[in-house]
């Protein structure tokens, strides 16, 4: 279980550090669209859950091949996690946004940094009770099918609400 929870805690390192990181990613690509895919391309609540998916993502992949013969339901617990913290994002943005009338750039960090860890939190102990195990094929397509929603609105973003872009 100590090996567990060292994944679990540079997990969380993993994709505060490189979620930031790729926050820039974009520009210092030169505006790469192949980057654009998987990094923010502007200032919308939409391209901002990248930070925490496709990171959370990489490095489930990671403790998935690592970890699965010991923990056979980390893959369906870690794919809850993704979609819990990503979630979590623009639930806590518009949540404060509604109360003050206006989005706050710590508040926004926080979002980012509270939806890591709670998707880690989350991650961690549904690997120990194995609850979702029922449920990996339909959490595994939802994982899926945000991942090819982010590939086509990166493209071709719906104008309105969450691709909206917004200034700190």
């Amino acid at each position: 279980m100590k090996q567990l929870k060292c994944y679990f805690l540079t997990g969380i390192l993993f994709v505060l550090i490189t979620g930031t990181l790729s926050h820039f990613l974009y520009e210092w690509s030169g505006r790469n669209l192949l980057v654009g895919l998987f990094t923010p391309v502007n200032e919308s609540v939409w391209e901002h859950l990248k930070l925490l998916f496709f990171p959370m993502l990489l490095f489930s992949a990671i403790m998935i091949r690592n970890l699965k013969k010991t923990y056979p339901c980390i893959a369906s617990s870690l794919c809850f996690g993704i979609l819990a913290g990503t979630l979590f994002i623009p639930v806590f943005f518009y949540s404060y946004t509604f109360i003050l009338g206006k989005n706050v750039f710590v508040l926004d960090l926080l979002s980012f940094l509270l939806g890591t860890v709670l998707a880690y939190f989350s991650a961690y102990n549904l690997t120990l009770s194995c609850r979702l195990s029922p449920y990996r094929l339909p959490l595994y397509c939802a994982v899926l099918l945000l991942f090819l929603c982010f590939m086509l609105f990166t493209c071709y973003p719906p104008d309105s609400g969450i691709f909206t872009v917004y200034s700190p």
